[in-house]
């Protein structure tokens, strides 16, 4: 960060764990909310359990192919009284296509025991509950949390942690440490959203091996692209 930069952030620079500055994380979420003012989730579902399911789903899998067998699935099972009568085995049927699906339909089937004995049948709002349940971990809690509930959640996936990066928004060289530093620079009246402008931007422009940079619209604010520009000598 530049001495400028320091001197703009009003916080210190010791707590502003971006490389960009204030203004142009601003600037940054400005664009995306302006791009997509009401973005949601790709997944299909329901009612807070079939997110629960489809999210336990995604791990590892795409939303694409989760919304293949879900549809079916949540035809014949959309709360957990109803998924323990179809069984796992029967589950396991249904989500084969799915990667790990041996081990995501038994956690399927252990979660909604849970939720029946511990939670009266209703997903909890809080995480700390969600997290006890099986096959559940920060992330899908996030999520959960932020889609079903809206909460200001962050959930950093594969896409998420590649976009803060990048772009200087909140490097971390873990998931968590991205989301907490997600969390201290993101200004509060962007944070509901600011988990789908991540992911979707990663999705289709920012994308792992070959980023569409030329049509990215927040590319003159992007650290990556000034360093690519750098080294290219232009």
């Amino acid at each position: 960060m530049t001495k400028t930069a320091r001197k703009k952030n009003a916080r210190g620079a010791a707590d502003w764990p971006s490389a960009l500055t204030p203004e142009e994380v601003e600037e940054l979420l400005r664009r995306l909310a302006a791009a997509n003012p009401e973005p949601k989730s790709e997944l299909y579902w329901t009612n807070p359990y079939t997110l629960l399911v489809a999210v336990v789903l995604s791990a590892q899998s795409t939303d694409k192919g989760v919304n293949k067998v879900t549809k079916e699935l949540f035809r014949l099972a959309d709360t957990p009284e109803k998924m323990l009568a179809l069984g796992e085995e029967r589950l396991r049927e249904i989500i084969r296509s799915i990667g790990l699906y041996p081990t995501k339909a038994k956690n399927i089937i252990g979660l909604s025991k849970v939720l029946l004995e511990k939670h009266g049948g209703a997903v909890p709002r809080s995480r700390e509950a969600l997290e006890e349940l099986p096959g559940v971990g920060r992330k899908t809690a996030n999520v959960v949390l932020n889609v079903a509930f809206g909460e200001p959640t962050i959930a950093v996936d594969t896409h998420i942690f590649r976009v803060a990066n990048r772009t200087g928004l909140a490097p971390g060289r873990t998931p968590l440490e991205v989301e907490r530093n997600l969390m201290k620079v993101v200004p509060e009246e962007y944070r509901l959203h600011v988990h789908h402008w991540l992911i979707l931007h990663g999705r289709y422009v920012c994308k792992a091996r070959k980023p569409e940079c030329e049509r990215c619209i927040i590319c003159d604010l992007c650290k990556w692209e000034e360093k690519r520009c750098a080294q290219a000598g232009t």
